[in-house]
Formats: C-alpha cells, structure tokens, sequence
C-alpha cells in the first residue's frame, strides 16, 4: 500500500483583492500541511479571481498575478499544490495552473475547454491550450514548462483537468490516466445552480472509476464578484467511490477537506483494465520530492447534514442566497441593507434571506468573526446576538398611500420585529397628489382612473423610490430592490419605482417557488436554523401591488394571469426557446382546468408583455445567477429591445385556437 493523502480546498476570492486572496491561500497552505496533506487542490484562478472580466487583458494584472506566484511558491513547502492565474505565452492569454511542489514551481497546465455559454465569457479572454501541446514560458529568466503536462512527483503521478476539461465527452483526463496519472486534480470556479452539485458529483465519481485514479475537486466559494455564486462543495473520490465532501455555502473564508486513497490500488486497477498506455503527446516533468504519507489518521470530511442527494431545492435557496448578500455586503463596504417592505411576498423573501444570512453565518463561523467581517459598519461589533446584528444591518420601511391597507402595513410590521430589524413607517400620499395635482394642471384637465389608470399606479410607486434611496444615503446603505423573475419576464414592475435599488437578490427565482418557499420557511426552513412563524402574515395574504382603490380588488394575477402558469409559459419561452404555438402545446397539459381559448390569450399576453418590456429587463439592478432560468441580460439571456414582437407566429397561434 502507498497511502497518502488528498486535500481540497474552496476558497472565497475577490477579483484583484492580491492581498485578501493570497492570505486565503497561503491559510489553506498551513491548514493542508498541519491536516498531513501530500496534494492540495485549489480553485481555478484562484491568485487573482475568477471574475476579473476585461482586467484579464490588463498587463499589470498578469504581471501582479506572476509576482504573487512567485511569493506563494515558497509557501508550499512539504506540499504539491495547484495555483490558477491568467499567463500571457507568446502574445496569447491561458488560464492555467501551476503546480508547486515542495517549494518548487515546476510548470504550468493550461486549461484546454473554455466555458464560453451561460454566464461564462472565457473565449473572450483566453485562449484554449491544445492538447498534447508542450512549450516553454519564461518567468522572469527561468523557462518553465507548460501545456499538457503530467508531474511525477517522487513516483506519484499528477495530472490537472481544470474545470469544464472534465464537462465534455473527450475529457483530458482519460489520456493523462492512460499516460500513467495516479492522481487527478480539477482545480474548478464552477457558480452554483440548482442541483448542479449532483452533476459534479458525478464527474468526480466518473474520473476515479472510469480513469482507476483518485480525483481531487475543489471550487470557488461565496459571492465573488456580483452575480455569480459559488458553493464551494469539494470532493474527493478514489475508485468510483465517493470519499469526502465538503461543505457548501461556508461563511468561512477558506474550507479544507481530506481524504486518504491508496496509490497502489489505483495502479493494480488499472494494469487489470484494458485501458491501452498512451505514449507520446505531452510530456511529465520530474520532481524528487517523496510525498509524505499521514502519520495519524483522519476522518474523511463528510458532507452537511441538510446536503443530501439530491439536495433539497429549499435549502439550496436559502443558503445561496444568504451567504451572496454577507459577500456583497462585506466586499461593498455598504453601510448595511434598506428594504422597502410591503408586506408582501417578495420584500418579505429579502427580509427573510437577511435574518437567514445572520443565522446561518453567526451559527458556521461564530458571532465574534462575523462581525469582524462586517466591522466597516459603524456600531456593529457591539451587536450583542442576532437580533441586534440584524436591527444594526436592516433598516425597513412601509411607504402607504391611500390604497395601502392595514393588513400590509401590520404583516410588514411584524415581520420586521420578528427577525429584529429596524421599521420605519410613512405615508407618500403628499408627494403622490404633488405630482398628479402638478401634471393635470400642465395637461389641463385631471387625471382619474377611468381614463389614467396605469399612470395613477406607477406614480404612487415612483414617489415611494426618492425616500427609499435618501434613507439609503443616509445610512450609507445598499438599498435592495425586490423583484422576482416572473414579474421581471412581463414587466410587472415600475421603472424608478419598485426597481429602485443597487442589488436585486430575488431576481432569478420564479414567483410560484417563492410562494412554496414561503410556506416552507414558516413552517419548516433550513436544517440548524428552523421556521420563521411569523410568516404566516404573509402567507395568507393574496399577492397584490396596492397601487389601485381598495374597491377595486387589485391582485397580482389578476392583473396578469396565475403565476403558476405564467411560470410555465415562461420556462417553455424563454428557457426552451418554442415559439407561441408549442409553448402553447407545451403548458396545455399541465393546466386542464383552463379553457383553450383562456390559456391562449394567456399565451399571447406573455409574448406581448415579453418583448415590450426588454428595456426593463435592461434596466434592472444586479441580481444573483440560481439557475438556467435566469433571465438577466447582461449574463445569460441576451434579446432584442426592439423586435416584431412575435407578430406573425401569435397570428398563427389564433388561427390554430380558432380552428379548436
């Protein structure tokens, strides 16, 4: 037997923070060799960031980037480690790794697929490497080897697949097992997504089986640079068997786990299989450094509790979301969060994620280094529990008008206490008739309802936006907007009124989940935390803008169509890409109690609100990437601000209903 021991670590870097992110790896650096590591994984760039966008191009960033290598190498003493930075070769820009070993830097292993879909833009920055490729770099005036590499280190062997290398059916990791690997690396910065971690489980689980070699993942964690989040989650599997993984959604800057295998198990497997020897591209660099095998044993990291497979879709939210509004908080220096609550379902969902992200984060890291990491807020670090922390972060504030009722104004209120935060309550009615009194004297005659409808709703809206974004300046604060998806697709929302804001964290989820999610939280919510009972005065409540005369009944799917098949809609639309007719066919199945011609026009409006409303979607704050849904513009889903409007195919999708 010649056991040694794999470490992987997720790491929570900020693109060009060179200081915060090489104090996060050298402290994973300390705690792999205090564990007995002989091989740490680290996250794909993990010296400058993931998310550094156009920098990339930056010569300064490249050279920062070599310089910070170069500080770091001597760190790695007693270890072999994978360190991701951007390389210039021959004019061209590579994301690759290197592996340092012993102290030693030994050469570079550049990434071969770039993810270039979704919310990724690599091709923009670097340039595939080609497989079975090796060249020279010069760092400094020392040559290096880089392309596709494997290191033998003291007699074990180690080959990298960076991130998507190991997403395609020709994986890199077949051939460098086939070349002799013992060990694979997958240095990754994969964002999280629902249900995604079951996917790399897979892959790892798929590596170590079908390739007879261990396999070290390891990730990216927390909010990193916006939009994308990261869940960290590394894993470690040998022999088609999962042996440690690691927790998600830490509030802990760096997170190891370990695992021991056995080196010559993995090689008696594969001298049994039939996979042939590949001799020929790539070449192995050398190293005499004799991996140290664990003198005492240690448990292999085993995953949270609530992180089952699959993981619970409730949980997943909760925890992503949570821990993206810490990151953006404290990698903002914002002055604390200010939320315009309602009394309603969405707002209530933020005020939610708040008190979760105090919970959560006191729970995992301790209130004492949470607040440490908020301590660019004035007062905070004299919070004395959770709720005051939450009453020092969260201002909230009920806007009424006329229209409000006492049902929002009370639920509003009692949410607020309930998870601690400040309330702060008034009434816009002034600045509302101060506008409607201002334009019907312009226009000369005023405005009712009749014949002013949508105008009379959007004006109270808008009037509620200047209080909110001066409070926020006051408190130096980040004023979050409480948009859902499903609003967001048709338009339902007013520009400068209820957009208002710099981050809008609900964003990417879907209004039917929420309602779901609510009820969840009320009653169960997440494992170690519990419910928040006092969401059943949100709960019961019908969803409704209130922006009309009581007598008028306003609700949400009133106004547009029943979230549930809107949801619908949109996903076969936008996310299948199907035209009216099919989407049509799609829905008509799962929505039987509806009549043809109703879910027709239900159909047509969707489409019509759709493309009217693009500039909106344009026009939105920031908000947090949960899955392939996502309908932000700027990351994933790209459309037309003018287009036809899909005139001849909802044409066709009448004559086809009137034809049933």
């Amino acid at each position: 037997m010649k056991n040694i021991r794999l470490g992987a670590a997720c790491l929570n870097q900020t693109p060009l923070a060179w200081e915060s992110n090489c104090e996060n790896i050298l402290a994973a650096l300390d705690e792999a060799r205090e564990a007995e590591v002989a091989i740490l994984c680290l996250p794909e760039l993990c010296i400058s960031g993931y998310g550094c966008e156009d920098t990339f191009f930056a010569e300064g960033v490249q050279q920062t980037a070599l310089k910070l290598l170069a500080e770091i190498v001597p760190a790695t003493t007693g270890l072999v480690v994978s360190l991701g930075l951007p390389l210039p070769v021959d004019g061209q820009l590579y994301n690759v790794c290197a592996l340092a070993c012993d102290g030693v830097l030994l050469g570079f292993v550049g990434k071969q697929v770039l993810a270039g879909d979704g919310i990724h833009y690599e091709p923009r920055w670097f340039k595939p490497w080609t497989s079975g490729e090796v060249r020279e770099v010069a760092i400094g005036r020392k040559p290096y080897p880089i392309g596709d590499l494997l290191f033998d280190c003291g007699g074990v062997v180690v080959g990298m697949e960076i991130c998507r290398d190991a997403w395609v059916g020709n994986r890199p990791g077949r051939i460098l097992a086939a070349r002799g690997a013992d060990v694979l690396l997958n240095p990754s910065a994969s964002h999280f997504a629902f249900a995604k971690q079951e996917i790399r489980r897979q892959l790892v689980l798929e590596g170590s089986e079908k390739f007879h070699v261990s396999y070290a993942y390891s990730n990216l964690l927390g909010n990193e640079s916006g939009r994308a989040i990261f869940d960290g989650g590394t894993l470690i599997a040998s022999r088609g068997k999962m042996l440690a993984v690691g927790p998600r959604f830490s509030y802990a800057d760096t997170r190891l786990s370990t695992a021991d295998v056995d080196i010559e198990a993995t090689r008696q497997d594969r001298a049994n299989s039939a996979m042939a020897n590949h001799i020929g591209d790539g070449a192995t660099v050398e190293s005499k450094f004799k991996l140290p095998a664990p003198s005492t044993p240690r448990e292999a990291t085993q995953p949270s509790r609530w992180d089952s497979s699959p993981p619970p879709k409730e949980e997943e939210f909760a925890r992503s979301v949570s821990l993206a509004l810490f990151d953006y908080l404290r990698k903002s220096k914002a002055g604390g969060f200010v939320v315009s609550l309602s009394g309603g379902a969405d707002s209530a969902t933020v005020v939610t994620m708040i008190w979760l992200m105090v919970e959560l984060g006191v729970a995992k890291i301790g209130r004492q280094v949470f607040l440490q990491k908020l301590s660019h807020i004035p007062g905070i670090l004299e919070a004395s529990d959770n709720a005051d922390i939450v009453r020092r972060l969260l201002t909230c504030i009920y806007q009424a008008t006329r229209n409000s009722g006492e049902v929002t104004r009370s639920a509003a209120s009692r949410v607020a206490s309930c998870v601690g935060a400040e309330f702060l309550e008034w009434n816009v009615d002034a600045l509302v008739d101060g506008y409607v009194d201002l334009i019907s004297q312009a226009v000369g005659r005023q405005l009712t309802w009749d014949q002013d409808d949508v105008a009379l709703q959007n004006i109270q809206a808008r009037s509620r936006g200047p209080g909110a974004w001066l409070l926020a300046n006051l408190r130096g604060a980040l004023l979050l907007t409480t948009s859902n998806r499903s609003e967001a697709a048709v338009g339902y929302a007013t520009m400068d009124g209820d957009t208002c804001g710099g981050l809008a964290p609900i964003a990417g989820i879907d209004k039917a989940f929420l309602l779901d999610w609510l009820q969840w939280m009320e009653s169960i919510g997440p494992e170690g935390v519990g419910p928040l009972p006092a969401l059943s005065v949100v709960n019961a409540q019908q969803p409704t803008a209130e922006l009309r005369p009581p007598s008028d009944t306003q609700t949400d799917e009133g106004d547009l169509m029943p979230y549930r098949v809107l949801d619908a809609i949109e996903r076969a639309a936008i996310r299948d890409r199907l035209m009216p007719i099919e989407v049509f066919d799609a829905v008509r199945p799962q929505f039987e109690d509806f009549s043809s011609e109703q879910l027709g026009r239900w159909v047509e409006r969707f489409f019509q609100l759709w493309c009217r409303n693009q500039w909106k979607r344009e026009r939105y704050a920031p908000s947090f990437h949960l899955d392939d849904e996502n309908l932000d513009p700027k990351t994933w889903c790209r459309f037309p601000i003018l287009s036809s409007g899909f005139e001849r195919e909802l044409e066709s999708l009448r004559e086809v209903l009137a034809k049933r």
